[in-house]
């Protein structure tokens, strides 16, 4: 049986981190067609070069139909990014808002300017470029916007307020957004991992509050929460709660909120 994601052209902001790189291995092997965004191409182009040649799919790098860069903490710079995609494709099927910063510490010692940036990111450039995008699926009813929430977008999580309130935002806004486009046939997956080998674990940690120590058991490897994320997009699965203990927390949190503070 055919792949359903073959041959679709998707999308990946922040596609240099570690859950971009692990969806292009993931969706290259698909046979998706891809347009790869992050802050700086020539360094993109590498990485991926990088990337698919130590998966064995260096000879499928004409599925990356392009490179774009562009600053997502800004209007113009999601504007800028819309544009080149569509220089490059214009016909999008799915977008997939993976972008994202971290940084952590008390909320009254992280400087303001730090914590709007992250807001600008990992909150309004999804919906920004999901305004973008979203009249032509629309237009022509076929389409799907991924999201790439947290765990700590379900739970709000000390020393990762501004983090936790983005990714709050972003599950919210992909609730709304789902009921408001099921008439279109346009779907809305969002996945809420758990901590995950990636370099956000390596964010800056602001003020006088040591930074907590997650013991490795407990972080993910991202290839697998990206699996589980397109596998959800496969089904225009509402919700992907990838591993065990996302899905247990999710629970917990809905069923037993009391006991969360004891958690910690």
């Amino acid at each position: 049986m055919a792949d359903p994601l073959a041959g679709k052209v998707i999308v990946i902001t922040g596609a240099g981190g570690g859950f971009g790189q692990a969806l292009t291995r993931q969706l290259v092997r698909a046979g998706s067609r891809l347009v790869l965004a992050d802050v700086d191409a020539p360094v993109l182009r590498d990485q991926a070069a990088r990337t698919l040649k130590v998966a064995g799919l260096d000879d499928r790098a004409d599925q990356i139909i392009g490179y774009v860069a562009g600053d997502l903490s800004t209007t113009a710079g999601c504007d800028d990014v819309y544009a080149q995609v569509m220089a490059l494709a214009p016909q999008v099927d799915i977008l997939i808002n993976n972008a994202g910063i971290g940084m952590s510490g008390l909320f009254s010692e992280i400087p303001e300017d730090r914590w709007e940036q992250l807001m600008q990111i990992n909150l309004l450039a999804p919906m920004r470029l999901t305004a973008r995008f979203l009249p032509a699926m629309m237009a022509r009813r076929s389409g799907q916007i991924a999201n790439v929430s947290s765990v700590a977008g379900i739970i709000g999580t000390p020393q990762l307020v501004p983090y936790s309130t983005a990714k709050f935002g972003l599950r919210g806004f992909s609730e709304a957004l789902a009921h408001e486009l099921k008439p279109y046939g346009i779907a809305v997956t969002v996945v809420y991992p758990f901590f995950a080998r990636t370099p956000i674990l390596q964010s800056a940690h602001y003020g006088t509050q040591p930074q907590g120590q997650l013991p490795e058991r407990l972080v993910y490897d991202p290839d697998f929460v990206m699996e589980q994320f397109l596998r959800g997009i496969r089904r225009h699965q509402r919700e992907v709660f990838p591993g065990a203990l996302p899905r247990a927390l999710y629970w917990l949190h809905r069923f037993a909120p009391w006991a969360m503070p004891k958690l910690g």
